[in-house]
């Protein structure tokens, strides 16, 4: 089974922006901690009230996987999604899209299920590496069908319990590999000790939050020593859970105050979030920006300057394409270091990053771990590629505001975190969609 395309490929103009900015923009849910509270509800010991929730192709995706193991969802018409844990007691089939929450937090639930779950996903998720999840999932006694790809389509045989205990893992191609684990095993008979041993740990903030959610909710979780965590077993509490806006999806919209000039303010921008997209605040302000935090949000200005800088960005590689594209078009070099793993995610970002920029007459160099770009005077429009990745989509959008005739393969790409962005886009231009 392959997935269908949530939409039509949909080419975009990128829009130019013809004068400072001065907007306010709401964002969606938290993609990240959505689909883990989701995930958290299903395993929980009674209902949990979900508000402030995404709707986005990842988001349903999620929904109709642990549907499909059994757990009742309502979505309500104010938007809030209420969660109803039920035995997992069939087997299923589960389309992970592209999203790889759903493709590496859904396995180490569907161990609780008596049965065959087969996962798939679209043409490009097969591509995104599951040697993690897979092996793991047989450290833990459970048999996985894979015809020895390491990767979608597979299939998990549960037998409705795991003993659990301790294990170790390789994540460095991503955290998502540790987050799942953890999100599942306090449902598992003797809880889990994880141990990642590796090159490195990408998206270390990614982790914190995945314990940040389970201590809320009641779950005892603890890091003995760096990169070992351990998760007792125990009930996990429902109620009602807020979920903070996408923070990374903020990226574009504080960029185009940048690259434009005048502010944007985001709001409900919260004090304090385990969220890895809270690091604009620090980096844009290296590159130019003027950030403050006032009246229950975030206040971005710029006037049109950019500075390039040199940067690891192993805490986040998702902020990887926004500082790409304003690195594009910045005053002076960008070194972005410690994000190797980019390409494994949507599609292989740094060769797309580079392949872009230089597309459109800029001067970027794939490294070992990340890119080096250069300023450009020849910055010019074309056809910007989107790989089926959002993050793309949304840093060609961010070029066109300052370069006529930037054109978005697929501005659709977007429905899988944001799909109201060219909306919300033209909105914060002034604009109608």
């Amino acid at each position: 089974m392959t997935s269908k395309t949530y939409s039509q490929p949909e080419r975009w103009l990128a829009p130019v922006a013809s004068g400072p900015l001065d907007a306010t923009v709401e964002l969606p849910g938290s993609k990240s901690l959505n689909n883990r509270e989701l995930v958290l509800s299903a395993l929980a010991k009674e209902p949990t009230l979900l508000t402030g929730t995404l709707t986005s192709r990842d988001s349903s995706l999620m929904i109709d996987a642990l549907r499909s193991l059994g757990t009742q969802i309502d979505v309500n018409t104010d938007g809030s999604v209420l969660v109803t844990p039920k035995p997992f007691d069939r087997s299923a089939t589960i389309d992970c899209g592209l999203a790889g929450t759903v493709m590496r937090f859904v396995p180490p639930v569907s161990v609780l299920v008596d049965g065959a779950v087969k996962f798939d996903g679209d043409e490009g998720a097969r591509r995104r590496p599951m040697h993690t999840t897979i092996n793991s999932l047989r450290a833990l006694g459970v048999a996985v069908s894979d015809e020895g790809a390491a990767a979608l389509p597979f299939t998990v045989h549960g037998t409705g319990k795991v003993a659990g205990g301790e294990i170790t893992i390789d994540a460095s191609a991503s955290s998502q590999f540790v987050s799942g684990l953890l999100l599942a095993a306090a449902r598992y008979e003797n809880g889990l000790t994880l141990r990642h041993e590796g090159e490195h740990l990408p998206s270390m903030p990614h982790i914190e939050m995945t314990l940040d959610c389970l201590q809320k909710r009641g779950v005892k979780v603890s890091s003995p020593e760096p990169a070992v965590w351990r998760v007792e077993p125990g009930e996990i509490s429902g109620g009602t859970v807020a979920i903070e806006p996408d923070l990374s999806n903020a990226g574009p919209f504080l960029a185009a105050a940048m690259v434009a000039g005048g502010k944007v303010f985001i709001q409900g921008w919260p004090e304090s979030t385990t969220q890895v997209g809270d690091e604009f605040d620090g980096i844009l302000q290296q590159m130019g920006a003027k950030i403050t935090r006032q009246d229950g949000g975030l206040e971005i200005s710029g006037t049109g300057a950019i500075h390039g800088l040199d940067i690891d960005l192993s805490i986040g590689g998702e902020l990887t394409p926004v500082i790409a594209a304003l690195a594009a078009i910045a005053d002076s070099p960008t070194l972005i270091r410690g994000v190797a793993h980019l390409r494994g995610h949507e599609t292989d970002r740094l060769a797309a990053l580079a392949a872009e920029i230089n597309r459109v007459g800029g001067i970027a160099r794939e490294t070992a771990d990340g890119l080096e770009i250069d300023p450009s005077n020849n910055l010019h429009g074309a056809l910007w590629r989107t790989y089926e990745d959002h993050r793309m989509a949304t840093a060609g959008a961010i070029i066109g505001l300052r370069v006529p005739g930037i054109e978005i393969e697929d501005i659709t790409t977007t429905s899988k975190t944001m799909p109201n962005f060219a909306s919300m886009w033209m909105s914060m231009l002034g604009a109608q969609a």
